[in-house]
């Protein structure tokens, strides 16, 4: 027995001594491990996504658990740190770094490191003073939770100045005169007429279920007319697509292009985009940019979709304060409504515009002329695809709300039609579409010359 105690004995004191060298090296190792790798609950980034456009560049962070953070702006050089508590510094997180392009107008390069073991740090390099905004967005369609950094710049640009330093005059066909012959039946139907110089439209023949009766222009207005063209969706929204893989944001951009640079080659009509990229503009936001800059129209350009794909046709929205016209334009109204939600609208941010356009003013007139507008751009579509209904209907579209501004919606055409998916995608069909909405819009200008508002009121 004595013999066994002593053995034990000292077998104890010999682990004491090994465990003693041995506690240095332990508490290294450990305390590397610590540092250097994320506990099991760190939670995981499943992608990232940068949205760069002179208005404001948007980063996107996704997760399937909301992300806490915290966000520091430093000067000297300028830079934007965030910093993500329990996340794991993965691949999908350091992608971000590869997605800031040379052309990105405020971001110029982003580091991302472990600042502290439950710490990873991103530090946004910039190229000019910013004003950043960050907020967080529920899951929503195929998005799980998104962690949202909009990067404003500090000093934003004037849209009305630099639509005022852009007016010099485009180079203007010969004058109409009163002895000089009709235009051909295949040209657009209405033109702007040159100051104080009436003009006989010649009417194509009509589409079916849509009356275009001849009509005779008034005088001209002399003054600068300007349309807010609108391309539906944009960055986070890619809105429909078609069966072959066509987003619908594309398109609308498309198409919007090829309109705004027939409008500014017309005498005194001028054309400002709500987007010019692929990013995101809340719906309120876009009536902004149009009031900002005393539009005299808006025209937001869409590509419908259904559940079933032999939907076709084109179609023609405007505003209703009393219902919708059908329970398809309520159907349609509510899916494009929801555009915030998919896109991602900070809503902390109070923002004047918004009460300002939804608040309980009268739309009557806005919407009796925004269904002249709209009867007249339905029945040039008519002429290049079939009608989905030979009628402008009627719904609550936030994007429609300005209470000062004719504003119509146009479904340019089902992209969930695998027919029609093809034909948008085709570049002369979408220049046949652009036609067509202008001829609308002159057509409409005949016959409703624009008030006298803002600063493009007087003569140039």
């Amino acid at each position: 027995m004595h013999s066994t105690l002593a053995k034990l004995k000292q077998y104890r004191t010999a682990t004491a001594r090994r465990m003693r060298r041995g506690f240095p090296r332990f508490f290294l190792i450990a305390f590397f491990f610590l540092t250097a790798i994320p506990t099991n609950a760190a939670t995981e980034i499943a992608s990232t996504r940068v949205w760069p456009a002179q208005d404001y560049t948007r980063v996107t962070i996704e997760s399937a658990t909301p992300l806490q953070n915290q966000l520091l702006l430093l000067n000297n050089p300028d830079r934007l740190v965030l910093d993500l508590e329990d996340v794991a510094l993965t691949p999908a997180l350091q992608a971000l770094t590869s997605q800031i392009g040379a052309d990105d107008p405020y971001v110029k390069a982003v580091r991302i490191g472990r600042f502290r073991p439950d710490t990873v740090r991103l530090v946004f390099d910039l190229k000019t003073a910013v004003n950043p905004q960050i907020f967080s967005l529920q899951p929503v369609a195929e998005y799980g939770h998104r962690l949202v950094l909009d990067i404003y710049p500090a000093h934003p640009a004037d849209p009305l100045l630099a639509l005022l330093l852009d007016r010099t005059p485009p180079p203007q066909a010969a004058a109409t005169t009163a002895a000089a012959p009709p235009p051909p039946v295949s040209e657009p139907a209405a033109t702007l007429a040159t100051p104080a110089t009436p003009v006989t439209v010649v009417v194509p023949a009509p589409a079916e279920n849509v009356v275009k009766p001849e009509i005779v222009a008034r005088p001209a207005n002399r003054r600068l007319i300007i349309v807010a063209i609108d391309p539906g969706h944009g960055g986070e929204d890619p809105g429909a697509h078609g069966r072959h893989g066509t987003y619908e944001k594309n398109v609308t951009l498309s198409i919007a292009r090829k309109l705004k640079a027939m409008m500014d080659q017309e005498p005194n009509l001028r054309a400002v985009m709500t987007r010019d990229g692929d990013y995101f503009v809340p719906l309120a936001q876009r009536v902004a940019k149009a009031r900002k800059v005393y539009a005299d129209l808006f025209v937001s350009i869409h590509a419908d979709a259904y559940v079933k794909p032999t939907a076709s046709g084109s179609s023609v929205f405007a505003l209703s304060e009393h219902g919708a016209t059908s329970s398809a334009a309520r159907w349609l109204a509510k899916k494009e409504n929801a555009a915030d939600l998919i896109g991602g609208v900070n809503l902390d941010v109070p923002d004047p515009y918004l009460k300002m356009t939804l608040t309980d003013l009268s739309f009557t007139a806005q919407i009796n002329d925004s269904l002249k507008l709209g009867k007249a751009v339905l029945s040039e579509l008519g002429d290049i695809n079939n009608l989905h209904r030979g009628m402008v209907e009627q719904a609550g579209f936030a994007v429609l709300k300005a209470p000062d501004v004719p504003s119509i919606l146009v479904e340019t055409a089902f992209i969930s039609n695998p027919e029609e998916e093809k034909k948008l995608k085709d570049d002369a069909y979408q220049k046949q579409i652009a036609g067509a909405i202008l001829a609308g819009i002159k057509r409409y200008f005949a016959q409703n010359p624009p008030l006298a508002r803002g600063p493009f009121a007087s003569n140039p």
